[in-house]
């Protein structure tokens, strides 16, 4: 059994922990807030996760230096926003442990991958990547999941399939650092719009098309970016896109119904409460798009909806009267 800390303290964070520490790791979770520590501490509750029990194995601290100490896996569980942030906070108390990213999402200022922030950051530390289709209410409780562990180091592919694989998790192992993270950053979008799509009463046959174009579209930009083009049809891709898309679970899919209902992005945020990385994510991808010169018309359509006043049913006419195209 490993020592694991857990950077973050959020539904994923506290999710991970959980599962953790039934497995008999011991866990510490680093939390900004002294409330949310008091609460996992004290109570045994997580205000993200309120169906959740937190077991005896998880201890929740603000200090970063006491949570790193004495570790051998470090998971960093923060909203991309505060990727580097963070890591400045605690990259000098790392020995030689790995550093696991378990958010998923992009750097705004500087269109970077998570991984690139970190290995920016951190040069001479290994990075691993943990992603794929995890709704964290559902491995709080020990719902059968299966996810990828990327990292171009095969030795941490292994440190985290082993710290995490049992009868409820399966973690399957991969080299294409890029492609698994860029899966998971980019179909937020395509939830988000999922949400839409619900809450202005579209049908099955629109959750298809959408799906499916896009994913051709995210697969486009993530292999044009060093991704492999097989990962976005793995678990990293389609799977976490499904997962996304179809689940009321999903933040970014529940945020893309308040825009369905008229509410500007700031109700939004403050309607749902947590982190939503699709929002941030629409930006950066609208100017990856740019930057790689590659078509996006759903990506181009929703980041104008948000950002110049499209209205929801006028941009699904737009991108269904598009030029002929063979698929």
């Amino acid at each position: 059994m490993k020592k694991i800390c857990v950077i973050g303290s959020g539904s994923w964070g506290v999710a991970l922990s959980i599962h953790l520490a039934k497995m008999g790791h011991e866990v510490k979770l680093w939390s900004f807030s002294e409330d949310e520590a008091n609460m996992i501490n004290n109570e045994r509750k997580c205000k993200f996760l309120p169906e959740a029990v937190i077991p005896n194995g998880i201890l929740c601290t603000t200090n970063i230096k006491e949570a790193i100490e004495g570790s051998e896996l470090i998971l960093h569980v923060t909203p991309s926003k505060f990727t580097r942030d963070t890591m400045k906070q605690y990259k000098e108390y790392i020995t030689n442990q790995p550093v696991v990213i378990c958010s998923k999402g992009f750097e705004a200022s500087s269109l970077y991958t998570l991984s690139e922030v970190a290995e920016e950051e951190m040069p001479n530390v290994k990075i691993g990547i943990l992603t794929g289709p995890s709704h964290a209410e559902e491995v709080s409780q020990g719902i059968p999941t299966a996810i990828v562990a990327a990292s171009k180091y095969i030795d941490v592919q292994y440190q985290i399939q082993d710290a995490f694989m049992n009868e409820t998790m399966r973690i399957y192992t991969t080299s294409d650092v890029k492609g698994a993270e860029l899966g998971g950053a980019l179909k937020n979008i395509i939830a988000f719009c999922a949400g839409i799509v619900a809450e202005i009463n579209l049908g099955d046959n629109t959750f298809a098309a959408l799906i499916t174009r896009g994913l051709t579209e995210l697969s486009r930009l993530g292999v044009a970016m060093g991704g492999n083009h097989n990962t976005f049809y793995g678990l990293s891709g389609l799977g976490d896109l499904i997962v996304t898309c179809l689940s009321e679970h999903s933040r970014n899919r529940r945020a893309g119904r308040c825009i369905g209902r008229g509410l500007s992005v700031e109700e939004t945020k403050k309607e749902i409460g947590m982190t939503i990385e699709s929002i941030d994510n629409i930006e950066v991808t609208y100017q990856l798009a740019k930057k790689y010169n590659i078509e996006m018309p759903i990506v181009n359509t929703i980041y104008d909806v948000l950002y110049n006043g499209l209205q929801p049913a006028q941009a699904v006419k737009m991108l269904m009267t598009r030029e002929k195209k063979c698929e």
